[in-house]
Parts: structure tokens; sequence; C-alpha cells
């Protein structure tokens, strides 16, 4: 039976690569990736590389197809993801079914862990709902991107005691949560911080781990002007930009 490895690469550093991670990838016969366009091309290059370091004295092939398009700015965007699943699925079980073996193993690379803001698990759960293609695969855990901010901010995630709540840019337009003590954001394609508290402390982090990486923390009524600052220059310079940041209250809270 077919057999595929959902591995998770680490936000951009080589060095992310856990050994468990290089151990399954000697075993693969097929690498597949979605290319995402010209502006993203960084981002396959990377995948690539880590094969070509990794992969010791076995052949492989690395298959790409072109990731299907969806609005960024939808009116419905539970209903717009939802069919750019389905169009991923749909390609990635004819690439699975067209590309791989019976009996081989393919791979797909995920960047930073496969459980956190990723969909590609969701992507092979409809494929196997689907029933047309039968195939067993494993998940292979990776650094993710609120690893690698805390790492390069030398913080703790968490305050004792207290909760972390992660979640999207998309969900906090109308404010944090009510008591949130640290907050992390992720997948904020348009940052605006004049709706939140300036005193807040923001640990900010783009392309973490990488020889670009970029990091600011400070008060966020001192900081938000420049970080808006840096994102506009660092978009420009790679055509893209990936970035994390935590929020995290003045106060610390009672335990």
């Amino acid at each position: 039976m077919r057999k595929l490895l959902v591995i998770g690469i680490g936000t951009g550093n080589p060095e992310h690569v856990t050994i468990q991670a290089i151990r399954a990838l000697n075993t693969v016969d097929v690498v597949f990736a979605l290319d995402k366009g010209r502006e993203k091309a960084d981002l396959v290059a990377l995948r690539r590389a880590i094969c070509d370091r990794y992969i010791e004295g076995r052949p492989y092939r690395f298959v790409e197809a072109q990731d299907p398009e969806r609005d960024r700015n939808p009116a419905d965007y539970g209903a717009t993801v939802d069919s750019w699943h389905a169009a991923r699925a749909v390609l990635y079980e004819r690439m699975i079914e067209t590309e791989l073996s019976e009996d081989g193993c393919g791979a797909i690379l995920v960047w930073g862990d496969p459980s956190l803001y990723d969909s590609t698990l969701r992507i092979i759960a409809r494929i196997i709902a689907r029933g047309r293609l039968p195939f067993e695969y494993q998940v292979i855990p990776g650094i993710s991107s609120v690893q690698a901010l805390a790492a390069s901010h030398r913080i703790a995630l968490n305050r004792i005691g207290a909760p972390i709540h992660i979640t999207t840019g998309r969900q906090i337009a109308d404010g944090l949560p009510a008591g949130a003590d640290t907050t992390v954001v992720m997948l904020d394609g348009h940052p605006r911080f004049d709706h939140l508290d300036p005193d807040l402390t923001i640990y900010w982090g783009a392309y973490l781990g990488t020889r670009d990486e970029i990091i600011l923390s400070g008060r966020l009524g001192d900081v938000a002007d420049e970080i808006g600052r840096l994102r506009v220059a660092a978009r420009a310079r790679h055509g893209w930009i990936m970035d994390t940041y935590l929020l995290r209250s003045r106060e610390a809270p009672a335990t």
C-alpha cells in the first residue's frame, strides 16, 4: 500500500529538521510540493535544499503542481477556505495516484509543524473520506513559528500558572479576548495595532529561524509603527513575508 509522510520542517532553518524527520526523508521515493508562484519560490527552493542536504544515497523525485488559487479577501471566509481545501484534495489525490507507485513512499514537507494552522492533515482526511485512493500516512512533528519566536526573543511562552491563547489576526480584529494574558497571533497578513492596548508588550518576528530573521520587542505603543515599516520593507525585498507575534499584558496574573 502507498504510504505518505507529513513532515514538519521548521520555519526555514534547515537545522530545525529533526533526526526523526531526517530518518523519514531517507525512506521517501517522491516529495510532493505545491508551487505558490514566483513570489514564494523561496519556499519550494528551501524544501528542495532540505531534501538535497539530508537524503543520502537514495534516488527520489521532487514533484510540483500549481497551488489552486483562492480569494484572499472573501466575503465568506469559511466557504472560500473549504472550497480551496477541496481543490487541494483533488490535486494531491491525483499527484499521489499518478506519481507514487502502489508500494511507494511519498512525503509532503510542511512549514513549521503540521498540527498548527496548516491545512495538510485536513486535506489528507478529505482524500481518505473520498474512498478512491487507499494509503496510510504518518505525521512527523516540526518546530513551529511559535517555538521559534519564543527562542529568538529568549522568553517563555507562558507566565507561571497563566494560559496562552493562540489565534489569527482575523480573530483579533475587534480586540483581544477578555482577560487574555499571553496571546500568540499567526497568519496576520495585514496587522494593525491601533485598536489594542498600547501598554501591551509585543514580541514580533519575521522569517523566524532563517538568515533573514527580523525581531523586535517592546511596548506596543512605542514599536507598532516600526514593525509596520519593517514589514513593508521586508515584503518589498523578498516578495513575501511570514511573521508571528506575541502580545502580553503588563500586569502578571494572580496565581
